[in-house]
């Protein structure tokens, strides 16, 4: 599996893509959405780890471009911006999981390693 991180915040990318590969997970990170989305990256077998609140456009915003794109990659968000309705929104989106920050190393983990073992649907 790889893991896609959009996080605006570079020392956040550093960090996750870090973890991922201490891991053994294959991992890319992408400063915005709009970066992710002109890569035109592979997204079978991957999921993304996107920070809700991004410069441009958001990481709710994103996931539902990729959705519209018929490309329903599974999506962990993570917040340092934590609100009722930002959750909300992340779950009706069909969100993976969601994390504030800082994030859990080994939760994020273990959402990960779900991810790539099926999740229900």
């Amino acid at each position: 599996m790889k893991v896609y991180v959009v996080d605006d915040d570079e020392s956040v990318r550093r960090a996750i893509v870090r973890l991922l590969k201490s891991a053994g997970i294959a991992a890319q990170s992408f400063a915005s959405a709009e970066e992710f989305l002109e890569a035109d990256v592979p997204t079978g077998d991957a999921c993304m780890v996107a920070d809700v609140r991004l410069t441009g456009m958001s990481g709710l915003d994103l996931k539902e471009e990729m959705d519209k794109r018929g490309n329903a990659i599974p999506v962990i968000f993570i917040t340092g911006h934590d609100a009722e309705g930002v959750r909300q929104q992340a779950k009706t989106l069909g969100a993976a999981a969601y994390f504030r920050k800082p994030v859990d190393a080994q939760a994020l983990l273990d959402a990960i390693s779900f991810i790539g073992h099926g999740m229900p649907t």
